[in-house]
């Protein structure tokens, strides 16, 4: 049986922790940060976790994750 390829987008996205759930980035934490507040540039920086009703969608894309 051939390898599986893993979708080389998600893979930079998402990494799994050692309890099995995966991490992501969020969002809004880049650029135009001037006119953003300080606590919305705060938790724009924190590592989130992806939501149980998608993490089958990601695990598909990552297949050795």
């Amino acid at each position: 049986m051939p390898k599986m390829k893993t979708r080389r987008a998600a893979a930079k996205r998402f990494s799994a922790t050692a309890n099995g759930k995966i991490k992501r980035g969020r969002k809004f934490g880049r650029h135009i940060l001037e006119k953003k507040s300080q606590e919305r540039k705060k938790k724009a920086h924190k590592i989130d976790y992806v939501h149980p009703a998608d993490e089958n969608t990601v695990k598909r894309m990552l297949p050795y994750l």
